[in-house]
């Protein structure tokens, strides 16, 4: 960006950190309640794209080095060899496992495999949203 607006990076800045915070938290409770790897994935690249309106995508380039591509192959691993692993245990496609467990500061949590699914999800979600606004801002 050519011009320096400082209220604008400063307000970013905080907001951006809610954003993410707000992400982590659906992408955990999207199990139990709407939300999950999609939406945290959506909110964790809007969260990028204002990151890039203040600051510039250079510079947030140079912040986040991340190759988006990447990030989507990896989320697509994931998401279907997490989908696909049940056919190693011979039950049904798409069929998950969960236990409870007892983590600190959580108490008794019960965790799922559909949670590695969602993982996928999630970087799928920010890998392409992120290559398609990066695609459209480059003015090279």
């Amino acid at each position: 960006m050519k011009t320096n607006d400082v209220m604008l990076q400063t307000v970013t800045k905080v907001v951006t950190f809610i954003i993410l915070m707000f992400a982590v938290h659906i992408f955990f409770a999207g199990h139990y309640t709407p939300g999950g790897g999609f939406v945290g994935g959506l909110l964790t690249a809007s969260a990028i794209v204002l990151l890039m309106l203040a600051f510039g995508i250079r510079t947030v380039k140079k912040i986040l080095p991340i190759n988006y591509v990447v990030m989507t192959s990896v989320g697509l691993l994931v998401a279907i060899g997490t989908a696909a692993a049940s056919i190693l245990f011979d039950v049904p496609f798409f069929t998950h496992a969960y236990d409870y467990f007892d983590l600190p500061l959580f108490g008794e949590t019960s965790l799922h495999s559909a949670l590695l699914f969602d993982i996928g999800v999630y970087l799928v979600v920010v890998g392409v949203t992120m290559t398609i606004i990066q695609t459209i801002g480059e003015d090279e």
